[in-house]
């Protein structure tokens, strides 16, 4: 398969970058600098800017990238890049996804497990409803932000 990955400088964008190629798979890595080959597409999500033509061809989009919620305090400031790092690259990958005609027909966008909120013991499902907090709320919009591409009938499936 043919599978374009943003976010694939990231901690988990090279382990998987890493397990597709050992596993056969062409690897095509969407970055915010010029292109250095052919297996690198250039996009730019504050600017609105990934090619659909781009796409075409590709299998599989695994949609990665953000600003890391994990390496540093959430203070105000911190907050305010983490939302729009998640919810402008999901946007632009899906409606690019959505006015590709021969591009991939499956979208895999990252989301996170702060989906579901601090629930304590409670036993969590994917049935589960989202929880409250900062990190449930920039889930749900992360997760809807895919929707262009969803409407457009491409496959769509969030890790959590």
């Amino acid at each position: 398969m043919d599978i374009a990955i943003t976010g694939s400088s990231g901690l988990i964008g090279e382990a998987l970058r890493a397990r597709l190629r050992a596993e056969g798979h062409r690897v095509v890595r969407v970055v915010r600098h010029e292109p250095a080959g052919p297996d690198e597409i250039r996009w730019d999500p504050a600017r609105g800017h990934l090619e659909p033509t781009d796409l075409s061809g590709l299998h599989a989009v695994v949609h990665l990238a953000g600003e890391g919620i994990a390496e540093k305090r959430w203070t105000a400031a911190q907050k305010e890049r983490i939302l729009p790092s998640r919810t402008l690259g999901t946007t632009l990958a899906a409606e690019r996804l959505a006015a590709a005609e021969d591009g991939p027909r499956i979208l895999i966008s990252g989301s996170a497990i702060g989906w579901y909120g601090d629930r304590g013991d409670e036993v969590l499902t994917e049935a589960s409803a989202a929880g409250d907090g900062f990190l449930a709320d920039v889930c749900r919009e992360w997760e809807a932000a895919a929707d262009p591409a969803r409407d457009a009938g491409i496959r769509v499936v969030h890790i959590r």
